[in-house]
């Protein structure tokens, strides 16, 4: 009897199967689960990967890797969904945006606007910071750039240190990078700073922004002219030469109602297209969260759509830029008394 090894009692196959499943350590497995297999030995929890059969759907946050973008590539040619860090959502929230194909580079187009090649019309998008109306704190402009099918084409993102931005507000001097569907920065957009201090009909008065493609290429420049009555701009090469020309509004000031800025020829004969500030009602009034609709001809030359794109946002810091109310009252009666 010494080398009979003694043994627990055998219990029920219930009883068994009891006991292997209050062992779980699976903080989801769903109590009570009844399975037609038999059941084995307890062994270590595995979670599936992300996109895997059992898991997490592809395209969403895994709980054990908190710090990577998820990215969802759906089958049948459909363009890449992935996540844009920093736009809407908040933590362990999903927010896919769709990208606009890319499209075959062209020897003939800068890298990067092969892009604006297929479009005849683009959304430009600010986004809304609460940070500016909770604090006064003038924080970088952030855009986005759509076409007609909600797709995202470029971000843009103005990389101004804190105390410029601060110090001038709306007259200051900014460098926007245009990034693509990949992070790659295709174009950039500066404007000098211009003193005020003179005389508005003095050309070192005048406001002008250029624009690179790629970087450090100069493609073309914006550049203000006085008006008494509305907004004059002309849009050059890289010569200086001016080849088309923007027509403002009497007043840009007008609520309720879109403004519409005119892209003609230089004679004024020809309409190209238009820039124009969409009213989204109480978000326009109280917060700098513009919407821009930039319109031109498909057959356009690309630069020259890179131009226009340009203009836009000179345009909405000179007219649609607010500071913080505590520092922009003054300027509003200001403006109300003229």
């Amino acid at each position: 009897m010494s080398g009979v090894v003694p043994t627990a009692p055998e219990q029920p196959a219930s009883e068994m199967e009891k006991q292997i499943k209050s062992q779980d350590p699976r903080p989801d497995a769903p109590p009570g689960y009844n399975s037609h297999f038999v059941p084995g030995p307890p062994g270590p929890a595995v979670f599936p990967s992300a996109g895997c059969q059992g898991g997490l759907p592809m395209g969403y946050y895994s709980p054990q890797q908190p710090s990577t973008f998820p990215l969802y590539q759906p089958s049948g040619g459909i363009q890449t969904i992935q996540y844009q860090p920093g736009k809407y959502p908040l933590p362990n929230q999903c927010a896919p945006i769709t990208w606009m194909p890319a499209p075959t580079p062209r020897p003939d187009c800068p890298p990067g606007l092969e892009y604006l090649a297929q479009l005849d019309n683009i959304h430009v998008l600010q986004h809304f910071e609460p940070l500016e109306m909770i604090t006064g704190f003038e924080t970088n402009n952030r855009y986005d750039v759509k076409n007609n099918s909600d797709q995202m084409v470029y971000i843009v993102n103005e990389d101004m240190e804190d105390f410029t931005r601060n110090a001038y507000r709306t007259l200051r001097p900014f460098v926007l990078r245009v990034t693509d569907c990949m992070g790659r920065e295709i174009m950039t957009i500066q404007r000098p700073f211009r003193c005020t201090c003179c005389c508005f009909c003095c050309p070192s008065a005048r406001q002008e922004l250029e624009v690179q493609c790629p970087p450090g290429v100069t493609i073309g420049y914006v550049a203000e002219h006085w008006n008494l009555c509305r907004a004059v701009y002309s849009i050059q090469n890289e010569k200086k030469e001016s080849v088309m020309r923007v027509l403002g509004p009497c007043s840009t000031y007008g609520c309720g109602s879109d403004s519409v800025f005119e892209i003609q020829s230089l004679d004024g004969v020809f309409n190209i297209g238009n820039i124009i500030r969409k009213w989204n009602g109480l978000l326009s009034a109280m917060a700098d969260a513009d919407h821009f609709d930039i319109h031109f001809p498909l057959d356009l030359d690309v630069k020259m759509k890179a131009m226009i794109f340009g203009a836009c946002f000179l345009i909405d810091f000179m007219y649609f830029e607010r500071s913080p109310e505590q520092n922009s009252g003054s300027q509003r009666d200001t403006a109300n008394q003229q």
